[in-house]
């Protein structure tokens, strides 16, 4: 199945890394792109939670994953994932030399205790 609804393929992603993860000189664990307007979110499973927040405060209803290798899409309304769904804006994940979890230098050292 495909995913195309709440999604623009010309918007380029925001960063390289979560925006209010970078902003408040926190970390996360994976990143996922805001399909509609490129908003780069940390995910559920990250401290934050930001991914999520987003889709909550602008009702933007699809992400992608940003880490390399992966291309599936989460539909927030539909609760589900998607294999395929239209080629974003490059790049399509973060650089391949940041660490998982990242930034580097500011991930705890007992950073799986603060997982959700």
């Amino acid at each position: 199945m495909t995913v195309t609804q709440g999604i623009d393929p010309s918007v380029p992603p925001s960063g390289t890394g979560c925006a209010e993860c970078e902003e408040a000189g926190g970390w996360w664990l994976h990143l996922r792109r805001c399909a509609q307007c490129g908003h780069i979110g940390c995910c559920d499973n990250s401290p934050a939670q930001h991914a999520t927040a987003h889709y909550r405060e602008t009702g933007h209803p699809v992400i992608r994953s940003y880490e390399p290798g992966e291309s599936w899409f989460w539909s927030y309304p539909e609760e589900d994932f998607y294999d395929e769904g239209p080629v974003l804006a490059a790049p399509e994940n973060h650089p391949l030399d940041q660490p998982v979890p990242g930034p580097e230098g500011r991930v705890p050292h007992d950073w799986r205790a603060k997982l959700h």
